[in-house]
């Protein structure tokens, strides 16, 4: 069972790249330690910032940083980032096409007891609406390695969100299939799958176990996996969505502007079919654990084979 989180693996990517690179520069409002940035911090001190519980400010110090030719890793928990600094996310960072790389750590319900003052739900479809942001949401630990990479390849503006604990592993170590902006078709069906699963982030998992489940009762089911969900990969989503019977979308977000809404609207376009979005709802969730959460929306193995049977049906 793997024990390291995605935030953990962008401090050791950021650590070992800032030997090489010393234009690399890590931003944090008081959360060096909740982002798993203190070795870097502790390594790296000259090219750290701390600006305390000051979301706006370390958006906008990040974007100057990234005027003046660093490489700027800016994070805070999604649920303060995405809201709070949105202005400056959209006007300093987006509008100015500076490059800053937006962390969003211990996103969605990472932080399940706290309330919907810590959920970040609304960050995907928020972030995905600003002109020249990209979205990631990276699905394990490997993927996240990956994409940190490839970000400090470019210099455009992106927003990637993680959440606060460690997930199962999706791929091998050094096997990862990874092309920038290209998703990955997971347990493909060359003639077509009887339903598509579309995912991104922590969802990823459970839709491949939702694969076994529906194996057993004869359902042949692929998995999308999302991780740039800005910009979508369109091309692959609707080569795939055309050999399908039904589309099941799953993310850890509103119903609204996330994932599903972009997946229904692309494959309502150019492929009709029927398509059932997996989600959190839209109210105040319930208070417990991630796992606790899922579990009680059915954002789990058996929920996602429940909605693809239901797809089928329909």
């Amino acid at each position: 069972m793997n024990k390291v989180a995605n935030r953990q693996v962008i401090c050791q990517v950021l650590c070992e790249e800032a030997k090489k690179d010393r234009d690399i520069v890590v931003l944090c409002s008081d959360s060096r330690g909740s982002a798993s940035l203190a070795p870097f911090a502790k390594e790296y001190p000259n090219q750290f910032v701390e600006t305390g519980i000051a979301e706006q400010d370390l958006v906008g110090i990040a974007a100057g940083l990234a005027r003046s030719g660093k490489k700027s890793f800016a994070a805070s928990p999604a649920c303060f980032l995405s809201t709070r600094s949105l202005e400056q996310a959209k006007v300093d960072v987006a509008y100015s096409n500076t490059n800053v790389k937006l962390i969003g750590i211990s996103g969605g319900i990472s932080y399940g007891a706290l309330g919907m003052s810590h959920h970040s739900a609304q960050d995907i479809a928020g972030m995905s609406s600003i002109p020249n942001m990209r979205v990631y949401l990276p699905s394990d630990r490997h993927q996240t390695a990956c994409l940190v990479k490839a970000l400090l390849k470019d210099e455009k503006p992106a927003y990637i969100r993680v959440g606060r604990n460690a997930v199962e592993d999706v791929y091998e170590e050094g096997k990862v299939p990874f092309v920038m902006d290209r998703a990955n078709v997971l347990n493909r069906q060359e003639q077509g799958a009887d339903v598509l699963i579309v995912a991104c982030g922590e969802m990823v998992r459970p839709s491949l176990d939702a694969v076994s489940c529906l194996a057993e009762e004869g359902i042949r089911a692929e998995v999308i996996d999302m991780y740039c969900v800005k910009p979508l990969d369109t091309s692959t989503l609707l080569k795939e969505a055309g050999k399908a019977r039904a589309v099941v979308t799953v993310e850890e977000h509103s119903p609204f502007g996330g994932l599903g809404s972009m997946v229904s609207q692309a494959v309502a376009g150019h492929c009709p079919k029927k398509v059932i979005n997996l989600s959190l709802p839209d109210s105040p969730v319930v208070s417990g654990t991630s796992r606790e959460v899922f579990d009680y929306y059915g954002l789990n193995a058996a929920g996602i084979t429940a909605a693809a049977k239901e797809a089928l049906e329909r």
